[in-house]
């Protein structure tokens, strides 16, 4: 059981159905500005995410899986509207690839597919233009984040150590601290892309470390407020760090285990 009394998801399939739920409401709220193109997007980027799984699958002579689904939810919510569906299918099917299926699918990588996805969009096509983060996305993203929590699959720790390594930051380089922007630009990246199970540290005190890195560096890439790309390279970069981080944390647990021992 989770927080609450609430059933925890059942493997990494029960994982996935939540986050799919979880990220309904941002893509409702993204999507009411045209629908008809977000949902070409999302379908291409779903499609695109199923078959490489499908692929995968029947080389390694397993079942199929539906991951891509939140996969192609992040993408489709974070991805700018006039992206060409080439565009989508290209760097949809690198992060799936690269970011999940090469380690053996999801579960046993420690990257987020859609935070590599969202990576290679941004450097190899440059001349796009991410959406900058709303009020709406982000008040879309309170209840998803409260469901992830409720069922355990966001950690708090990781949450409260990002926001305030973001304001401390973003305080001693002396830009604006603006409670409400800073949350805005923060949400939906922080809630899908750092806290993702499949990224973020495991350890209560690898996950202090994580997020305090994952927010330390959203501050440091933020040059005049914080923006989508600040926040997808953060994660990145921090999702890398993540296997080390708890590798650390679990050698000093050891440690002073063993002096404790030999006192």
């Amino acid at each position: 059981m989770t927080r609450f009394g609430l059933p925890r998801p059942h493997g990494v399939a029960g994982v996935t159905l939540a986050q799919a739920a979880a990220l309904v409401l941002p893509f409702l709220f993204v999507a009411a500005n045209d629908p008809g193109r977000y949902t070409v997007l999302f379908g291409v980027a779903l499609v695109a995410s199923l078959v490489w799984e499908w692929v995968f699958a029947r080389l390694r002579k397993r079942p199929p899986s539906f991951h891509g689904l939140t996969t192609a939810l992040v993408v489709a919510i974070v991805a700018p509207p006039e992206i060409a569906v080439w565009q989508v299918v290209v760097t949809v099917s690198l992060g799936v690839i690269f970011g999940e299926l090469v380690f053996g699918g999801r579960g046993f990588g420690f990257l987020s597919p859609a935070t590599v996805a969202l990576a290679l969009l941004i450097i190899s096509f440059p001349e796009l233009s991410l959406p900058a983060p709303t009020r709406e996305l982000a008040l879309a993203t309170l209840p998803a984040a409260a469901l992830l929590w409720a069922l355990g699959l966001i950690s708090e720790r990781v949450i409260l150590s990002a926001v305030a390594a973001t304001f401390a930051v973003l305080a001693a380089s002396g830009q604006g601290i603006e409670p409400v922007t800073i949350a805005t630009g923060l949400a939906f990246g922080l809630i899908f892309l750092i806290c993702d199970p499949t990224m973020a540290a495991a350890t209560n005190a690898g996950r202090w470390i994580y997020g305090a890195l994952a927010g330390s560096l959203v501050g440091l890439f933020s040059v005049s407020g914080i923006t989508t790309e600040a926040v997808i390279f953060a994660a990145l970069m921090a999702g890398i760090f993540a296997p080390l981080v708890d590798h650390l944390v679990v050698l000093a647990h050891a440690y002073h285990r063993a002096r404790r021992r030999n006192a």
